[in-house]
């Protein structure tokens, strides 16, 4: 079968998905596109479509925005679609009414080495726990989350100074060119793919939440600044500060620098130096290079200290 014969379904809303989509429609016939629903957001609640929807309108390439995947509706639409393969980028749950449709199966692009992260934010968690390694997986889906067959992968060194929005940017191009060489080596019956490993010491890629992206000052600070680099710029390392009145203030950090050194003050103690501020943590400082109050404008901390007088603040344990 020729390439620009293949005929192709995407199921994704992320912008992560974007190289995918473009190496699909220049290299395959992308039929259609399944993505979430237009959702309010913002102060304004207002509609604003996703990339991946923006992307289907300027290629005019026909897109549906389902609420419920399992409706019988959807599941008999992609039937007469008869996709020859189903590639999911970074959506939901695929129920097996619909993963089963395609000749060629249903491959999914997952950012991490696999079985290693499996969950919604492999990205953030593999910098956060400071992996040497990370890379992308593609793999047949099953009817569990990120447990299906392994068909390619592809490894990078992790940079230490890279944040989640820098490795997000490399991997997503990465991935691109993964799912190509899957969707080819499928065609040819090339691929050997392998049953993924259940029982072992894996990481998982937790959901980040409100209570995951706090910082705590009682860890070390490699532990610290991986942390604020694993989480910038999205949704960002939180913090809250308190002053001797009982002033709540939450700040969000999106750039640091750590130094190892003994000292005896109190943990999340905060100490200015002229056009910068550094924090105590368990075996030295972290120095904030940038960061906002929550609600305002992200800024340099030399320009956040102009209009913040933080002398009488000090970290909430």
């Amino acid at each position: 079968m020729n390439n620009k014969e293949v005929k192709i379904l995407f199921m994704g809303t992320a912008e992560f998905g974007i190289p995918t989509l473009k190496v699909l429609k220049d290299n395959f016939n992308l039929d259609t596109i399944i993505t979430n629903y237009d959702k309010p957001s913002g102060r304004g609640l207002k509609i604003e479509f996703s990339t991946v929807k923006k992307f289907a309108i300027s290629n005019n390439i026909k897109y549906f925005q389902p609420k419920n995947l399992k409706d019988q509706s959807l599941t008999d639409k992609i039937t007469s679609i008869n996709p020859d393969i189903i590639v999911v980028v970074a959506f939901r749950m695929i129920p097996k009414s619909i993963w089963q449709i395609p000749k060629y199966g249903t491959i999914n692009l997952h950012a991490s080495l696999l079985p290693n992260y499996r969950g919604s934010a492999p990205i953030n968690w593999a910098i956060i726990n400071n992996e040497d390694f990370t890379g992308v997986t593609t793999f047949f889906i099953d009817d569990k989350i990120d447990t299906g067959d392994i068909l390619l992968q592809e490894k990078i060194k992790v940079d230490k100074k890279i944040n989640a929005g820098e490795l997000h940017d490399k991997l997503k191009v990465i991935g691109a060119s993964t799912v190509k060489k899957t969707i080819e080596e499928i065609l040819n019956n090339s691929l050997t793919q392998k049953k993924q490993e259940h029982d072992g010491n894996y990481r998982t890629a937790y959901k980040l939440n409100k209570e995951n992206i706090k910082i705590d000052w009682n860890q070390n600070c490699l532990e610290i600044y991986n942390k604020i680099r694993g989480l910038s710029p999205f949704p960002g390392a939180r913090a809250s500060l308190i002053n001797n009145n009982g002033n709540v203030k939450r700040v969000v950090f999106y750039e640091s620098e750590y130094f190892i050194e003994d000292h005896n003050l109190e943990k999340g103690k905060i100490i200015k130096e002229k056009d910068f501020i550094k924090i105590t943590c368990n075996n030295g400082f972290i120095k904030i290079k940038n960061l906002k109050m929550e609600g305002k404008k992200r800024m340099n901390t030399s320009s956040f200290l102009n209009g913040f007088n933080i002398e009488n603040f000090r970290m909430v344990k």
